[in-house]
C-alpha cells in the first residue's frame, strides 16, 4: 500500500476519535447556561444528609416539578406522596397534626435563577418560599446536567443538612 493510503487512513482515524470524543462529551457536559435549564423538570429524588445520616425528606416516592422559563424565572414544588387530607376539607382550619405533616412534607419557592460564569453553580434569587426564611435570599447550588438529568446540591437545606436533588427533563 502506498503512503497516500496510510495518510488518509490516519486522518480518517483521528477525525473518528475526535468525533467520538465530542459525542461523548456532549452527554456529560457540566458547564451550562441558564438557557440549558429552561423547560419543565420532574422530581426523581431528594436525599438529605445530616450528621452522617441520609434521609428522604419527601419520602421514596416524592412528587415535584420545576419550571424554568427562557428569562430565568423559575418555580419549584416538592412534596411527599400521599400527604394527608384535612378532615375539615378547608386548608385554613387544619389540625396542628395536619398542618405539621404538610409543612414537613413539602416545599415550594419561586424567583429568578442564573448560572455562574463557569457554568457549574445555579444562583437562585428566591422571591418567596413556603419556608419564609428563604424569602428574598440568594442561594448558590452546585449542579450538573447529564443528558436529561439535572442534579443539584443544596448546601443548607431548609430542614437542615445538605440535600442532593435529582430531576428529569419532562419536555
Amino acid at each position: 500500500m502506498n503512503t497516500y493510503y496510510w495518510r488518509r487512513a490516519a486522518v480518517v482515524g483521528i477525525l473518528g476519535v475526535l468525533f467520538l470524543g465530542v459525542v461523548l462529551r456532549i452527554d456529560t457536559v457540566s458547564a451550562q447556561t441558564a438557557n440549558d435549564l429552561a423547560g419543565t423538570w420532574t422530581l426523581v429524588s431528594s436525599v438529605t444528609e445530616q450528621g452522617g445520616t441520609k434521609t428522604e425528606p419527601y419520602g421514596p416516592n416524592a412528587k415535584g416539578i420545576m419550571t424554568v422559563d427562557a428569562n430565568g424565572h423559575y418555580v419549584t414544588v416538592a412534596m411527599r406522596a400521599g400527604l394527608p387530607k384535612f378532615a375539615s376539607n378547608n386548608r385554613t382550619t387544619g389540625t396542628p397534626e395536619e398542618n405539621k405533616s404538610i409543612i414537613e412534607g413539602s416545599i415550594a419557592h419561586f424567583g429568578t435563577l442564573s448560572v455562574n460564569e463557569a457554568g457549574t453553580v445555579i444562583i437562585l434569587k428566591i422571591e418567596s418560599a413556603t419556608f419564609a426564611n428563604w424569602d428574598g435570599s440568594e442561594h448558590k447550588w452546585p449542579f450538573t446536567i447529564t443528558g436529561d438529568t439535572l442534579q443539584f446540591t443544596v448546601p443548607a437545606a431548609s430542614g437542615g443538612g445538605t440535600a442532593t436533588t435529582v430531576w428529569k427533563r419532562a419536555n
